[in-house]
């Protein structure tokens, strides 16, 4: 198994396609946990909190947590939580955390990882919108 990587990832069910995922990068405190319970909130499911192991299988891209944190999140004010979660996620956008506004109408952008090239997503987790614009970009792949 590769070292886990510093994401949390939450899957989406859509019909016919099955659970599709989206992985948050950010530094800690950048807001991968909140808005990932905001998505949670929404009907997601949680993968992986703060770390996750990435690995590609047949050019696709797949996420797990780590034993030691598999089903728990951390809810920062509150601690440890324990939350349902999928044992194993397709992961289909890179969503990279910017404490900063970013570009209005940006260039696609792809994100290598460990192999696999993602859609990237660029967003502050802090806006109100955050939630619903990761599910617009995940429901247009």
């Amino acid at each position: 198994m590769t070292q886990p990587v510093h994401a949390t990832v939450v899957a989406h069910w859509a019909s016919g396609r099955g659970w599709r995922a989206a992985a948050l990068f950010g530094p800690p405190g950048a807001g991968k946990s909140d808005l990932a319970l905001r998505l949670m909130g929404a009907g997601w499911r949680l993968a992986a909190d703060d770390y996750a192991h990435l690995f590609a299988a047949s050019g696709r891209l797949y996420a797990r947590a780590p034993r030691t944190i598999a089903g728990k999140i951390e809810v920062r004010g509150v601690g440890i939580v324990s939350a349902g979660t999928l044992d194993l996620a397709r992961v289909v956008l890179a969503v990279e955390l910017a404490p900063e506004p970013v570009e209005r109408l940006p260039d696609p952008a792809l994100k290598r990882v460990q192999g696999v090239d993602l859609p990237l997503l660029r967003l502050n987790p802090r806006e109100a919108s955050a939630g619903e614009k990761v599910a617009a970009v995940i429901a247009r792949l």
